[in-house]
């Protein structure tokens, strides 16, 4: 396009067919670098100075022409600059969106697996406590049949068994039967009466034993209850934190983007104003 534009007829005619075939080929969205950009605008100002010349050589015609493509070129590097823009814009959007949901899907990830190997570790914590109770308990039980002591009989009871021994060594067998007989029936009821104490006592020391460990058990829950609430109380404060990036991603992005087409919008209106 590097035309004498102060020559005759044919070189405007030249000019005009090539601004024609710039406009042949826009039937897909062109994007341009910079490079093309200043080309646009070095042939915008060709066509200008173009235009001017006509007017001054009195072409009326030419300059008519030239000046309907000048604005038509102006008027088609605005929208392809628009829509050019606005699509940048809505890959911005998109890559700003797609940022966001591989973020939250990662978030999402580490934090399941964290969640995942704390439960986990809860368990072991919790089934390692109940088996660790229940060889306590055996052992305790064990001791405790291992530390019974023998019956302590009542007085009257090792009376009758000295009258008993007294009454065989005198030879006096039919009364120190009668005796035995009565020392055998209240030993026994005193072996049932201290059976039965003892294995209240046993009940009882048991039951105490096991509501310690019991108390123990749900100490330790409470602990894992805690830990998980903590756990599920972080993880919110984290994703309202990454939320909130986004968010402000999102506004600082949409702003600047704002920014952008106002400025487009002032260029537009100063162009034509120009």
């Amino acid at each position: 396009l590097l035309l004498d534009v102060g020559g005759g007829f044919k070189k405007s005619l030249l000019l005009i067919l090539a601004f024609n075939y710039y406009f042949s080929n826009q039937g897909q969205i062109i994007h341009m670098d910079s490079a093309e950009d200043s080309a646009v605008a070095d042939f915008l100002q060709i066509l200008e100075e173009h235009r001017r010349n006509c007017e001054r050589q009195g072409k009326y015609v030419e300059a008519e022409i030239a000046k309907n493509r000048l604005e038509e070129l102006k008027v088609h590097e605005e929208n392809r600059r628009k829509e050019a823009m606005r699509s940048r814009q809505l890959a911005e959007r998109l890559g700003v969106e797609e940022a966001h949901m591989l973020e939250y899907q990662q978030f999402n990830m580490d934090w399941d697996r964290k969640m995942g190997e704390f439960e986990s570790h809860a368990n072991d914590l919790v089934d390692a406590m109940r088996q660790r109770h229940q060889a306590e308990l055996t052992d305790f039980q064990q001791n405790l049949l291992q530390k019974q002591q023998r019956p302590k009989f009542s007085r009257e009871l090792l009376n009758l068994r000295k009258i008993q021994e007294h009454l065989a060594k005198q030879k006096d067998y039919t009364e120190a039967h009668k005796i035995k007989l009565k020392s055998d029936a209240l030993e026994a009821w005193e072996l049932e009466k201290w059976k039965n104490a003892k294995q209240q006592e046993m009940f009882q020391r048991e039951a105490k034993f096991k509501h310690q460990k019991q108390q123990e058990l749900l100490a330790l829950q409470k602990r894992v209850q805690t830990g998980r609430e903590e756990q599920k109380k972080q993880r919110e404060l984290d994703l309202e934190r990454l939320l909130q990036r986004y968010r402000n991603v999102k506004n600082e992005l949409e702003a600047q983007q704002n920014l952008e087409r106002i400025r487009m919008e002032r260029m537009a209106q100063g162009g034509v104003t120009a």
